[in-house]
């Protein structure tokens, strides 16, 4: 866990003092004295931020994509995401390969900008 995860669980326990539930119900006279629906809350979350609504299992996409972009070896980001077949694991690395031939089109892009300006490269 990192540390401001931790933090964020820290905070939420104050939140929480007066309730056995980490995450208690807002309102007092629900059934249930624990939030019920993490979807229902991620939705609200989402539209308090502004932000137009997408699945919250999608966030470990994101998480693995930039643990492997950053060049996290593919192991450890599959113990991260406790994912022991590698065949479900490949979509990620798969991601990686995406953005790094992404990278080089934008490399060749600019350097073919750059030949159009100055002129092709002189040899030394």
């Amino acid at each position: 866990m990192t540390e401001l995860a931790r933090e964020a669980f820290k905070a939420q326990m104050e939140l929480a003092l007066q309730s056995e539930y980490l995450f208690p119900s807002p309102s007092k006279s629900a059934t249930r004295p624990h939030i019920t629906s993490l979807r229902r809350i991620w939705e609200k979350t989402l539209m308090r931020a502004g932000v137009p609504y997408f699945p919250l299992y999608h966030r470990r996409h994101t998480f693995a994509t930039r643990l492997s972009a950053g060049g996290v070896a593919d192991h450890f980001v599959s113990q991260m995401l406790r994912q022991g077949d590698a065949q479900v694991f490949k979509r990620y690395s798969q991601a990686r390969l995406t953005m790094m031939r992404e990278a080089l089109g934008k490399m060749d892009r600019n350097a073919n900008e750059h030949e159009a300006i100055s002129g092709p490269a002189k040899p030394n």
